[in-house]
């Protein structure tokens, strides 16, 4: 149910059809017309600005054109109980009641959907795919939300969503960090001094993996690094992925598959992806000059493997192999997205830390490659997360080393709190993380106030012994909004064009800001009743009419609908 483009249909539908009278030649001008709310101090329930964009592009005068379409759309469109030229040639056009009553009624049958944009498409996200070295810190749960909530948004669609994680269990990062357990054991069960060498991992967490390998394997020894390796690599990588799913499921995070690095390169799957890439002959033999800010006689000039990604949009050819011959992650990482292209998704997302933007080319141009330019993917980069407290930079506790986790942050707030607020501004600029406003009870903390809202309608509903799901019956015949309520109708009528950003330019963040307007304008009318009784939604027990309980009920609607797709749950008692 989506208002405006149910309404631009019809308003196209009578242009075209009286595009001769109307002395319009250019017909594709009709994409750029739009439907839109007025501003609140025009009392119209819709603005068109047909008139201006075909005036501009066939030459003719706004106010005149604007008089004829508004005679045509009054004659031909029911729905239409008044239209008011404004401006240079907008069309302020107010509802009828019976169409107001129709809109309302669609939203209350299908107010579990109430917003959804249909779509059937197959999505593979993903995100976090944090080193499987530690728990997760405060900047994974960024993009963490992010993702999980893109993915709700694309599922509440009706589209197939898989999220999935990659866990980069494969290189030296991995044996530093099982090294860095073996020397913990080494501690624990021998009594050896913990030596902190470069590249080791000194965070408190690995001594908890330790002591938990040594008892879920008491008959091993662990006395050599090397005899130890295979089985004590396994264990460490297990117990730090419990930790890391542990933190997610916390954070209301599942993920519905992890893929293993390790694993690409056991089943050749680069090899395989290589081949592709070499019989459509972008892949080459030969030398790259060394990378920027790298002296000429410390780079080696060998002959390599080369993909050539400068075809395909990236600013340079990127090497396949290492200076030993070996796999560079990058050929990982291309043998990685030919799998996900070979499971059928036709679109893939990608959510990146900060320091992944120099990335996002070089993936790309080999998905676009190997995929023969039919799948898409997108890369999102979620910026850093800056905490304070008091006015001030906020550090915790650090238990996992050199970072702080997400489970230190959820210490401290609760996981609603961090997920709304995590998605409160774009992806694509720092967040401030505030804990005073996160643990205040008012208007400067989004999620409460979000939160209260619907409490306050619970609580409402109670005072009058009805329930949320209640029958309204409208008569239009005596149907009548307030000045406030005439307003709050139109904010619920966006509902669906806001889903709709949000999901096609993948910016779920507009789903909270939209929120909290929402909750803003409910507030404002309960304050109102407390100052003027012409306001009060209560008389002699009973809300004042039918037209008030169903913009409350719609109000109520629409704040689920999105809390829903953020994941934040909405108590009835605060």
């Amino acid at each position: 149910m989506n208002i405006f483009e149910e309404y631009l249909n019809k308003v196209n539908k009578v242009l075209e059809k009286n595009s001769k009278s109307l002395g319009l030649k250019e017909l594709n001008s009709f994409k750029n017309i739009s439907i839109e709310i007025p501003p609140s101090n025009f009392d119209y329930d819709l603005s068109c600005n047909a008139s201006l964009v075909l005036s501009k592009l066939n030459k003719l005068n706004p106010i005149e054109l604007s008089i004829k379409i508004k005679n045509l759309l009054s004659k031909e469109i029911k729905d239409f109980k008044k239209i008011e030229i404004a401006g240079p040639g907008f069309l302020n056009i107010g509802l009828s009641n019976e169409a107001l009553i129709r809109i309302i009624n669609e939203i209350f049958k299908g107010k579990k959907k109430y917003g959804a944009k249909k779509s059937t498409n197959s999505y593979n996200i993903e995100f976090v795919s944090a080193n499987p070295t530690g728990p997760m810190h405060v900047g994974h749960c960024r993009g963490a939300i992010y993702g999980d909530v893109l993915a709700n948004l694309l599922k509440f669609n009706g589209n197939k969503v898989t999220r999935e994680y990659y866990i980069n269990d494969y290189g030296n990062q991995i044996r530093n960090f099982t090294e860095s357990i073996f020397l913990r054991i080494q501690e624990i069960k021998y009594n050896k001094k913990f030596i902190n060498k470069e590249n080791l991992y000194p965070g408190t967490y690995i001594i908890e993996i330790a002591k938990k390998i040594l008892k879920q394997n008491k008959k091993e020894t662990f006395k050599n690094f090397d005899e130890s390796y295979s089985l004590l690599k396994k264990e460490s990588l297990n117990q730090s992925m419990a930790l890391i799913k542990s933190d997610l499921m916390k954070l209301g995070i599942k993920h519905d598959n992890f893929f293993s690095e390790t694993e690409i390169v056991n089943k050749k799957l680069v090899e395989k992806a290589i081949n592709i890439l070499k019989k459509n002959n972008y892949i080459e033999e030969g030398y790259l000059n060394p990378p920027k800010g790298e002296k000429d006689e410390n780079w080696k000039k060998i002959k390599r493997l080369i993909f050539k990604s400068t075809l395909f949009g990236d600013d340079s050819d990127r090497a396949m192999q290492k200076n030993d011959g070996s796999w560079t992650y990058f050929a990982n990482d291309v043998a990685y997205h030919k799998d996900k292209i070979d499971r059928n998704f036709k679109y893939l997302i990608n959510v990146l830390g900060a320091d992944h933007t120099g990335y996002i080319k070089r993936i790309s141009s080999a998905v676009a490659a190997l995929s023969k330019n039919k799948v898409k993917l997108d890369c999102k980069v979620c910026q850093l997360v800056k905490l304070f407290k008091n006015g001030k930079p906020f550090k915790m506790s650090k238990r996992s080393g050199t970072f702080i986790s997400a489970n230190d942050l959820l210490q401290e707030v609760s996981k609603d709190s961090i997920r709304f607020m995590m998605l409160n501004r774009s992806n694509d600029v720092e967040l401030d993380f505030d804990f005073d406003k996160i643990l205040e009870k008012s208007k400067e903390n989004p999620v409460f106030y979000v939160q209260y809202s619907f409490a306050r309608i619970c609580s409402l509903m109670r005072s009058v012994k009805k329930n949320l799901d209640v029958q309204i019956r409208l008569d239009p015949n005596i149907f009548k909004l307030n000045d406030i309520e005439k307003i709050i109708l139109r904010k619920i009528f966006e509902w669906p064009k806001i889903v709709d950003a949000a999901s096609t330019k993948y910016e779920p963040h507009r789903i909270p800001y939209y929120l909290y307007e929402l909750a803003t304008l409910f507030h404002s009318y309960w304050s109102k009743g407390n100052e003027n009784q012409n306001y009060k939604f209560i008389e002699n027990g009973k809300i004042r009419n039918e037209e008030t309980l169903a913009i409350i009920i719609l109000v109520s609607i629409t704040i689920q609908r999105g809390m829903d797709i953020l994941g934040v749950s909405l108590p009835e008692k605060m």
